[in-house]
């Protein structure tokens, strides 16, 4: 079976760990090595375990910890050539990534995914193994075919739910952030990741988890207000969070 749990998930440092009995994978490492060894360790993980890290995209809440806890601890680094340039993974043993073009990392099969973000060459993974998926989805602005097309059929979900449009719109942010945040290359807002969810078929989704919430502009009780109201087929829905992500998912 394969499972995955989170670390981490938000503005502050984000990654996301993937295994089953013969591999393991980490998405992003946005926080620092002690920290992220100390983030693995809650959920029975160490650095040695990892066959790879996947590097979404160069902003630091996502790979701003990269390099140097791939270095300490001799891990390959998978990501697109942009963001290994922007994010200075150059030092890392890395492995460039090209979008839709599939690799093989441990047992695992990993689609990358290019995905419409204020980023040198973002991506996003669907990180498959015996015909069971998981798709992760966040940092990006709007759906794209692309999204819709690899996406849509995943056994389990994670989602960004980053913020609500009225709570960005009358915060604290300038103008010029709520710009961004909101625009087609920011992120996706509460009705976005539903009008997504009501495009695949959820009746084969086993988890679904909320993500990438925005502390200052996003509740976690909305999320599962709307989840609760819209999805009745996910066997199990989650919000992560900040300092604790999630616990071990399984996907069977």
């Amino acid at each position: 079976m394969m499972k995955f749990a989170s670390i981490g998930s938000g503005s502050a440092g984000n990654g996301l760990v993937v295994r089953n009995g013969v591999s393991a994978l980490m998405i992003d490492c946005g926080f620092s090595t002690r920290e992220a060894e100390h983030r693995l360790a809650r959920v029975g993980m160490t650095p040695a375990d990892l066959d790879a890290v996947l590097v979404t995209h160069e902003h630091g809440d996502h790979s701003g910890g990269v390099s140097a806890f791939a270095r300490k601890h001799a891990i390959p680094v998978h990501t697109t050539a942009g963001t290994a340039k922007a994010a200075k993974l150059t030092k890392c043993d890395l492995r460039v990534l090209r979008s839709e073009e599939p690799v093989t990392i441990g047992s695992f099969t990993v689609m990358p995914v290019t995905v419409p973000h204020d980023a040198r060459e973002p991506c996003q993974f669907v990180v498959s193994v015996d015909g069971r998926s998981l798709g992760v989805l966040t940092d990006l602005g709007s759906i794209s075919n692309l999204v819709r097309k690899h996406y849509t059929k995943c056994d389990a979900l994670v989602l960004e739910f980053n913020h609500d449009n009225d709570m960005l719109q009358n915060g604290p942010y300038p103008y010029g952030l709520k710009k961004r945040i909101g625009g087609p290359w920011g992120h996706l807002n509460n009705n976005q990741a539903m009008e997504l969810l009501a495009e695949v078929n959820l009746e084969g989704v086993q988890h679904l988890v909320a993500a990438h919430l925005s502390e200052q502009n996003n509740c976690p009780d909305k999320v599962r207000s709307l989840l609760s109201e819209q999805v009745r087929s996910a066997n199990n829905l989650v919000v992560a969070d900040q300092d604790t992500g999630f616990d071990w998912l399984e996907i069977i």
